[in-house]
């Protein structure tokens, strides 16, 4: 799995996979004001839900480690995985000097189709490491990421687990968590949905828009089994 051949766009042109470890929270003497935020967002919309599955790296970014986000939550949403990461917002103390938005402003979410999943916990691991990869470009080069674009990666393997999906990279829409106001500022929940070479390539090339090609697959759910709609 590849996302260093990136184009991103408003409609216009614009690693290899972390280890991830189960979630062992060392850091509860901490402020965690951010993190709570994001956590009270699903926990509404997954009420009952009160320890979902989480993976985070064991060294931070802050440490030297190869991974920005500190965590990842996946909560079951029956016949989907809702992924949610915790890093792109500022998740304890206030540090930037900008008071309206929380670090970079967005964390990223995913909804995964359970179906056609052959190894759930690899592909579980995979999105977990595509968050990674695709958050280490807002760490190192500023992306931001927002609804209604694209993440075309050029490649042509699915990006699944086995590279057998028809899926190689995602155009993105709001997350129904939306957006959140925290006491370190406000964060959008940016959803990546799972789409074709085919489907990145036509808006891309300007054939059609994001909002077009979302309309034509008629789901918000990543689904690997899932055919072309061009």
């Amino acid at each position: 799995m590849n996302l260093s051949d990136k184009f991103k766009s408003k409609e216009t042109k614009d690693e290899p996979i972390p280890d991830v470890k189960p979630y062992v929270n060392d850091e509860q003497e901490l402020d965690a004001r951010g993190w709570d935020a994001i956590t009270e967002a699903f926990d509404k919309l997954y009420p009952g839900q009160e320890n979902p599955l989480h993976f985070a790296t064991l060294i931070s970014w802050q440490l030297g480690g190869n991974d920005p986000l500190r965590g990842i939550s996946v909560y079951d949403g029956g016949d989907y995985w809702h992924f949610v990461s915790y890093g792109l917002s500022e998740l304890y103390e206030k540090e930037s000097e900008d008071p309206e938005w929380s670090g970079y402003g967005f964390e990223f979410t995913l909804k995964l189709k359970k179906a056609g999943l052959a190894d759930e916990r690899a592909e579980l691991e995979t999105i977990c490491g595509i968050f990674q990869s695709l958050a280490r470009l807002t760490f190192q080069k500023g992306e931001i990421f927002q609804p209604n674009e694209y993440i075309y990666t050029g490649q042509t393997k699915g990006m699944d687990n086995r590279q057998q999906s028809k899926l190689t990279g995602f155009i993105t829409a709001w997350d129904e968590a939306g957006e959140i106001v925290t006491p370190n500022g406000k964060v959008q929940f940016v959803k990546l949905i799972g789409a074709t070479d085919a489907e990145l390539k036509a808006i891309y090339e300007k054939r059609i828009t994001v909002k077009e090609v979302a309309e034509k697959i008629g789901s918000d759910l990543t689904d690997y089994t899932r055919e072309s709609v061009l």
